[in-house]
């Protein structure tokens, strides 16, 4: 459907050229804004039905009794069953923040989403074979689950940006007529809040994915240096796109004598980390957690590139 709205705006209704740059990126722009806000909404809307049932304290007290890193764990997986790419995995972290979850598992979740999804294991299996993708799915959710651990055991909860809201109820509303004007009003101050950083976000995004051409980048990380891996990573993240939509590049990367390792690692960092999701981020969380947030993960991915080139060979 966004796709449907996104040609006819750009290909029908301005009439661009399909092939130029500026097209492509008023494409994936248009797109993208659609997919995101509905994401918003959707999601937001159903965590805040569902917070009326379930005391933002009773999911705070069983995450947080978890042993073993179980919550993390759980968090993670449903990351990466969960169909999002790092721009719309943001409004459920958001939901999961104002629901009182643990930082730590709401990140362990934020990390894994955009890395791990069932479509991109069944591109990678039928691309790379099942080993790596099975390997690579198992990567995501450990850089997830351990990534969430460190980022809980520092204790940023400070660093958050929660701003006091008009008529904030101290308890769920009990009849339906309330649950439903809870649920109004809690997706509506979220939308609001985010939607100018998720339109900031994607412009810059599109930007990026109609003019910085593949070659350039296949260019800069065709190396069989140490330093392969961190440049493929720090390349990455300016970049934004979903980890299924790169399959395709990856692999002709990988056929051009690139490493696997440092394929799989500007992939990451393309999916997990980038421009657009900070942008946005950047609305809920103060810079010092945001800049240790995107360190945690970077180093996590850079680590990940390494143990792919040392393990496939």
């Amino acid at each position: 459907m966004f796709n449907l709205m996104s040609d006819w705006f750009t290909f029908g209704l301005l009439r661009l050229d399909p092939a130029a740059k500026l097209a492509q990126s008023i494409n994936f722009f248009i797109y993208d804004v659609l997919k995101i806000a509905f994401s918003i909404l959707v999601i937001i809307t159903l965590i805040s039905f569902l917070r009326t049932y379930v005391s933002p304290q009773k999911i705070k007290q069983m995450l947080s009794r978890q042993r073993f890193g179980l919550g993390y764990f759980i968090a993670a997986f449903f990351g990466a069953i969960s169909p999002f790419c790092s721009c719309s995995s943001v409004p459920l972290f958001i939901g999961f923040i104002e629901a009182g979850i643990p930082l730590g598992v709401a990140f362990a979740f934020l990390i894994t989403s955009p890395l791990v999804n069932e479509i991109l294991f069944v591109l990678m299996a039928g691309t790379f074979g099942l080993k790596i993708a099975l390997l690579y799915a198992g990567f995501g959710i450990m850089l997830g689950v351990l990534g969430g651990m460190v980022l809980q055991r520092f204790n940023f909860e400070g660093d958050l940006i929660k701003e006091d809201k008009k008529g904030c109820v101290q308890e769920m509303p009990k009849g339906m007529k309330d649950k439903l004007k809870y649920t109004y009003e809690e997706t509506a101050w979220i939308f609001k809040k985010v939607f100018p950083f998720i339109v900031i976000g994607v412009a810059i995004g599109a930007y990026i994915h109609g003019y910085v051409p593949t070659e350039w980048i296949r260019a800069h990380i065709n190396s069989d240096s140490i330093f392969s891996v961190p440049i493929a990573v720090i390349i990455g993240v300016p970049l934004y796109a979903g980890c299924s939509t790169l399959v395709p590049i990856i692999f002709a990367f990988t056929q051009k004598g690139i490493a696997i390792g440092t394929a799989m690692a500007f992939m990451m960092a393309v999916a997990g980390l980038s421009f657009p999701e900070a942008i946005i981020l950047k609305s809920v969380m103060k810079t010092r957690l945001l800049v240790i947030f995107f360190t945690i993960v970077a180093i996590g991915i850079m680590l990940v590139g390494y143990l792919f080139n040392l393990i496939i060979f």
